[in-house]
């Protein structure tokens, strides 16, 4: 599924389950809220922070999965076209950080 489908697939969720999208102030706290959950998976399992028992059942795929439907609900909300702002940055960041990247020795 592309971006543009899962924006509209989010929007038909919600029209269907989620009676409204909350205010865009709301999804922004709710987006806060899911990428500190991602940063806690991280930090134990990858990290130098012990994982607790109950961090080891945490699915990091279905945290970042909430981040995304977020992400996607702000888009809806504030009208922004996720697939086309998407596709320029992806080509603003080609041009600019190629040869960036490539002569980064710290990248070797």
């Amino acid at each position: 599924m592309n971006i543009e489908n899962s924006q509209k697939a989010v929007d038909e969720w919600i029209q269907e389950h989620g009676v409204r999208y909350f205010n865009e102030l709301t999804n922004m706290a709710q987006l806060t809220e899911e990428v500190g959950e991602v940063a806690r998976i991280i930090a134990r399992r990858y990290g130098e922070q012990s994982e607790k028992p109950s961090d080891k059942t945490k699915d990091l795929g279905e945290e970042l999965a909430d981040v995304l439907f977020v992400v996607l609900c702000l888009a809806n909300q504030t009208g922004i076209d996720l697939q086309e702002a998407f596709d320029k940055k992806l080509t603003l960041k080609t041009k600019r950080d190629h040869d960036r990247h490539q002569n980064n020795a710290k990248l070797k």
